[in-house]
């Protein structure tokens, strides 16, 4: 089984990228990056795929919506 990855790595991922996503463009990004059958965790929730995380994540208010897609910012990445 292939290690769990933090959220904020993809949030991470997402800023280094520098422009907007679609979901399935960042889903498709995040299994280029760490692999299909990854598993993802947040400081609150565990054992999400990545279709799971990126609800998480937007639920939590932590993408931006633009008309490319969506985005993140720096402060929107907690730091504990």
């Amino acid at each position: 089984m292939s290690e769990s990855v933090h959220g904020h790595k993809v949030m991470e991922m997402m800023l280094t990228h520098g422009s907007a996503l679609t979901k399935h463009d960042l889903k498709t990004m995040m299994h280029t990056e760490f692999g299909a059958e990854t598993r993802y965790h947040t400081c609150s929730a565990t054992e999400m795929d990545a279709e799971m995380l990126i609800e998480f994540l937007e639920g939590k208010g932590k993408f931006i919506p633009s008309e490319g897609g969506i985005t993140t910012a720096k402060d929107k990445i907690c730091n504990h």
